[in-house]
C-alpha cells in the first residue's frame, strides 16, 4: 500500500513522543533532572512506569503507521486523547506546564490532523 506523506510525518511524530515519554521516564526513574526553576532528581515508580508504557506504545504505533494498518488510525486518535488526559493529571496534580508542553501541543496537533479527511482516507475510514 502506498503511504502518503501525512502518514508518514504522523509516523514521525509518534518517533518523537516515543522519545519524549522515554526521557519523562528516565526523569521518574531519577536518571535525569528536571530542568527549571529547581534542578531536581525525583524518583517515582508509578510515573516511569506508565511513561515507559507511553514509549513503548507511541513507538508500537508508529511501526502500524509505517506499514499503513487501517487500525493506526483508531488507536492512534485513543492515543493521542489517553496522553492528552495523562499531560492534565500532572497538571492538575502539582506538575508546570513546563514538562508537559511539547506533549500536549503535539498531541494536540496529532489530533487535529488524524480527523482531517484526507487523513481518514489514507486508512480506508471514510
Amino acid at each position: 500500500m502506498d503511504r502518503p506523506i501525512g502518514v508518514t510525518i504522523l509516523a514521525g511524530l509518534a518517533v518523537l513522543l516515543a522519545f519524549i515519554n522515554a526521557i519523562a521516564m528516565l526523569r521518574f526513574l531519577g536518571f535525569l533532572p528536571f530542568l527549571g526553576v529547581l534542578d531536581i532528581r525525583i524518583f517515582n515508580f508509578w510515573y516511569a512506569l506508565m511513561y515507559g508504557l507511553l514509549a513503548y506504545i507511541w513507538a508500537w504505533v508508529a511501526q502500524m503507521l509505517w506499514q499503513v494498518d487501517p487500525q493506526a488510525w483508531l488507536f492512534l486518535a485513543v492515543i493521542a486523547v489517553f496522553n492528552l488526559c495523562l499531560a492534565f493529571v500532572v497538571l492538575v496534580t502539582g506538575g508546570s506546564w513546563y514538562d508537559i508542553n511539547l506533549s500536549v501541543i503535539i498531541n494536540a496537533l496529532i489530533l487535529i490532523y488524524v480527523m482531517l479527511p484526507g487523513v481518514r482516507e489514507a486508512f480506508g475510514r471514510d
